[in-house]
């Protein structure tokens, strides 16, 4: 038993949000010298058959955390510390923004899952930016960028470049999120022109690498006219997926019955066929998410045409050293299939 196994139940037996943010400040605590590095020689593995090179960075292994975790770049050396391959802030809003009423995050221990509709609480753009620009990060740094709340349709392209504008000094790239199930306003930004719009906002204002984040709800028509646009302006990636408003008929918890964004193993599923839709659809990384929590979920991700991966609700069940434990089992898959590196099995199940 180590130590997190320990402490789990005292962490379960608190509120969701509070576990989260007493968890969030200690991941904090171990990015700083010399603890970052005493936790680097445990939790690294720092292997070249993990590295990937994509969106203009080498990245030391594919094992991310997704945005949500560290909304303010608060936790980035300790992420990287504890062995994840990079990091993705946010998501980020040009003023600050206090989200909805507690509570808001949910455990769905029965299904290994979270419920959350946070509603992009965070430090605003400037203070973000700031952050960032002093990291000096070991590990890319991806930047989520989300609409401010009060903001319209008409006025997202500018909302979204005056986030960009405060972050691009520390971002090594740039995720544009249209498809935030708990903020209100953002159903309208997933058509053509709106996303069309705020894209080439970003794009004239020199943002790159650019990405966008889709949701895991999208019929296939609605994702097939978003990849379509993805080629259209050559943007530089996508990720799949954001969290879900849709509720399996397997989910046993209570807490299912919660609005908000289900995240987790229930949507490892459809995260993974997502990821296989844009990868056979468009020559650019794509960044799979959506339950992963084992090495084995990682390489189906992989092998459907994911160069990198990110995780976050199995961060909080599984504790520290899962991305140590992913990558580790990830040799052992590349291995046992002849693969001499995650590069290679790429796209590995596509026809």
């Amino acid at each position: 038993m180590n130590a997190y196994d320990i402490a789990k139940p005292l962490l379960f037996s608190l509120p969701a949000e509070t576990a989260h943010s007493l968890g969030h400040g200690v991941v904090g605590l171990a990015g700083r010298a010399p603890i970052d590095r005493a936790l680097g020689r445990h939790y690294t593995v720092d292997d070249p058959r993990l590295r990937v090179d994509a969106l203009e960075q080498s990245f030391p292994n594919p094992v991310g955390v997704a945005a949500g975790f560290d909304k303010n770049a608060e936790a980035v050396r300790g992420l990287a510390a504890l062995g994840f391959g990079f990091v993705e802030v946010g998501g980020v809003t040009a003023v600050p923004q206090s989200g909805n009423q507690r509570p808001r995050m949910f455990r769905l221990r029965a299904d290994d899952a979270v419920i959350n509709r946070m509603g992009l609480n965070n430090d605003g753009a400037e203070t973000v930016g700031e952050r960032l620009a002093d990291l000096d990060a070991p590990v890319p740094v991806g930047v989520n960028i989300a609409k401010s709340e009060h903001v319209d349709t008409a006025g997202a392209p500018a909302d979204y470049l005056a986030t960009y504008e405060e972050v691009a000094a520390g971002g090594d790239f740039f995720v544009v999120n249209v498809s935030c199930p708990n903020s209100q306003g953002f159903e309208e930004l997933q058509n053509r022109e709106a996303m069309s719009d705020i894209l080439t906002e970003l794009q004239d204002a020199g943002a790159a690498p650019l990405l966008i984040k889709l949701s895991p709800d999208l019929p296939e028509p609605a994702a097939a006219d978003t990849l379509d646009l993805v080629r259209e302006l050559g943007l530089d990636g996508v990720v799949a997926t954001n969290t879900s408003t849709e509720r399996p008929d397997t989910l046993q918890s209570p807490n299912r019955v919660e609005t908000g964004g289900l995240s987790g193993a229930p949507i490892e599923a459809r995260a993974t066929e997502m990821t296989r839709f844009v990868a056979e659809r468009v020559d650019v990384p794509v960044i799979g998410v959506g339950g992963v929590a084992t090495a084995e979920d990682a390489y189906r991700k992989i092998r459907a045409g994911a160069s990198l991966v990110q995780l976050y609700t199995a961060f909080l069940y599984r504790g520290p050293a899962i991305a140590r434990e992913i990558n580790l089992g990830l040799l052992e898959l590349l291995e046992r299939d002849g693969f001499d590196s995650v590069e290679a099995a790429v796209g590995a199940d596509l026809d």
